[in-house]
This record gives C-alpha cells, sequence and structure tokens, in this order.
C-alpha cells in the first residue's frame, strides 16, 4: 500500500513539473530573444551562426595587429567574387587607414572589434560604451558606413557587454568555426578544418595577419562552392528581428 502511495505521489509530482516546464519554456524563450536560462541565472548570448536552410556561409576577418597577408586576401576574394566581414580594432584602423577605406571601397563589410582590444567582460557599462562608440566613430568617419556589428576580442563577454552593444544598435558577433589559423597551422590544416566543419549559416573566424590564411583562402572557397555554399557578409546571414538564441548560439527566425 504504501509503494502504490508513493508511485502514485512521484507521478504527480511529475506530471506537475513537466506541465509547468511546458508553460514556462515558450515564455522564456520569447521574453528575450537572447536568453538562456541555466538554473537560478540567466546568460545573453551572441550570434554564433544562424539557422537557415539555405546554403549561406560568412567569413570574417579579425584586424588588430598588421597587413603583411592582407593585399593577397583581398586580391583572392576580388577573383572568386566573395565578399566578407572585417571585425577592426581602431588602434589597427587608425594606423592602417588606407587598409580600413581599401576593404570597404571594395565592398566588404566592417565591424568594431573594439578601441584597445580589451578583455571587455572586465569593463563597466560605461567603459564598454566608449570602447565601442570611439572604435564605431573612426569606422564610420573613414568609410561613410554605419558600423552595425560587433565582435569581442578573444570572443570574451558578459550580459553587461552584450546589453550596451546592444544599446548602440549593435548586434554582436562570435563563430561557429574557427580556422586557428593564428596558431601558424599550414594551410592543408586550416583548410580541413575550415571545410570540414561548415554548415548552413556558419560564421567562419580568420585573421588578416594568420601566416597561412591567405594560402588557405582559396583553396577554402572553391570547396566550399563545389559543394553549393554561397559567400555572403555577416550582416545578409542573420536575422534583424523576430528571433531567437538557441543554448549553442544559433541565431534561430520565430515566425510570427
Amino acid at each position: 500500500m504504501n509503494f502504490t502511495v508513493l508511485k502514485k505521489s512521484t507521478i504527480i509530482k511529475t506530471l506537475l513539473l513537466v506541465v509547468s516546464l511546458s508553460i514556462l519554456f515558450p515564455l522564456l524563450n520569447y521574453s528575450s530573444a537572447h536568453t538562456v536560462f541555466n538554473g537560478n541565472s540567466s546568460r545573453l548570448l551572441p550570434i554564433y551562426s544562424v539557422k537557415t536552410e539555405e546554403k549561406k556561409v560568412a567569413i570574417s576577418f579579425d584586424c588588430a595587429w598588421g597587413v603583411d597577408y592582407t593585399d593577397e586576401l583581398l586580391s583572392i576574394m576580388q577573383e572568386e567574387n566573395v565578399k566578407c566581414t572585417f571585425f577592426c580594432v581602431e588602434f589597427w584602423s587608425t594606423k592602417h587607414t588606407d587598409y580600413l577605406k581599401k576593404i570597404s571601397e571594395m565592398g566588404h563589410e566592417i565591424g568594431t572589434h573594439s578601441a584597445t582590444h580589451p578583455y571587455m567582460s572586465k569593463l563597466s557599462s560605461d567603459q564598454i560604451k566608449r570602447e565601442l562608440t570611439s572604435s564605431m566613430a573612426f569606422i564610420e568617419r573613414t568609410t561613410g558606413k554605419k558600423v552595425e556589428l560587433f565582435r569581442p576580442p578573444y570572443g570574451d563577454y558578459s550580459n553587461t557587454l552584450i546589453e550596451t552593444a546592444k544599446s548602440l544598435g549593435l548586434y554582436t558577433i562570435q563563430w561557429s568555426v574557427d580556422s586557428l589559423d593564428w596558431k601558424d597551422l599550414s594551410a592543408s590544416e586550416i583548410t580541413k578544418r575550415v571545410v570540414s566543419r561548415v554548415e548552413n549559416g556558419s560564421i567562419v573566424l580568420f585573421h588578416n595577419q594568420g601566416l597561412n590564411t591567405s594560402k588557405a583562402l582559396r583553396g577554402i572557397i572553391k570547396e566550399l562552392k563545389e559543394k553549393g555554399y554561397e559567400f555572403v557578409k555577416i550582416g545578409e546571414l542573420i536575422y534583424r528581428e523576430n528571433f531567437k538564441i538557441e543554448p549553442d548560439g544559433s541565431q534561430v527566425k520565430i515566425n510570427n
């Protein structure tokens, strides 16, 4: 008899939990497009990739330290008719303003990578605003184009960072495929790593100063084209409204 009562009690509690969660989760998903709940806390997420049925991929470059291989990268993309997104640190932009202009004039998209390349999760909201507004202003004055994308240095972020960026009209962007070109991998290693990991809606991370990035880029573009992929800028890939972020960082369109 005791076993039967215990069993019924357990079943009732389980059913109540399932019903509660079925009500709660939709509310959580729609209350904030960016929020993932873990236990009693919530964490905002940047965009790592985009859920799409279309075979589209976005290539991105972080620019912070030099320009030794940038002309070659730009030439390859021009020859292959590929446009991509460059995230530029302000101290790089001021030192290499001619390249900032050239990248923009060639039709590529430019986002901010901060002003001084700090670990931005350690900054206050006011400090973050200074980093972003200063770097955005320089890019916009130089190119005449509005900055809409932001990539945190080191991929380091916090709720405050994402909220502050959003208040400035910025979408915070990470990546779903890391080329690891900053580790000076060989061109073949970079190519194999990227091509094997790309999926619909992937955002690929490169660095304009990667030692073998330019040697790998043409082959990567050709192989992905053969697989049927179209290359787009991140600003063309992401959803601008009516979306949510899944726990894996993928951006999903919400159909109203």
